[in-house]
């Protein structure tokens, strides 16, 4: 089941600058940076009451976030939603008719297993499902 929104990605071409103006919009600085090599991207993390706003920056120009940008431009490139159960949602969602870009989910930032559902199943919006990696004690 979905639990709420996530976070909001947003692609951008210089993260350093971006970073500047997301901390004068919310009034807050990034709370946490990070880079996923598996994606190819630096992230920026800022909070926004119980959702996130992630800042994405391509550090290889074959990544799929330079891609995007080549293709259209800065903006939001997709919609993050919170699962208790990654492997559950993804059986349900497929048994729905929804496709994954992967068959299986994979770590992402901040400390997620993600899955991305392609947008041409989700009326041209790219999906994330993220579910928080929870350590065995």
């Amino acid at each position: 089941m979905i639990m709420k929104v996530e976070h909001i990605g947003i692609a951008v071409k210089d993260i350093d600058g971006a970073n500047k103006l997301f901390a004068a919009l919310l009034g807050t600085p990034h709370y946490k940076t990070e880079s996923v090599e598996s994606e190819k991207v630096s992230t920026s993390f800022y909070k926004v009451g119980d959702s996130k706003i992630e800042l994405l920056e391509a550090i290889d120009p074959n990544s799929a976030i330079a891609k995007f940008i080549e293709k259209r431009g800065e903006g939001i490139h997709h919609i993050a939603f919170e699962v208790e159960d990654i492997l559950g949602e993804m059986k349900r969602l497929k048994e729905a008719g929804f496709v994954f870009t992967r068959d299986e989910p994979f770590p992402g930032a901040d400390n997620k297993l993600v899955c991305f559902m392609h947008p041409k199943s989700t009326n041209g919006v790219l999906v994330e499902l993220c579910q928080e990696i929870r350590q065995i004690p």
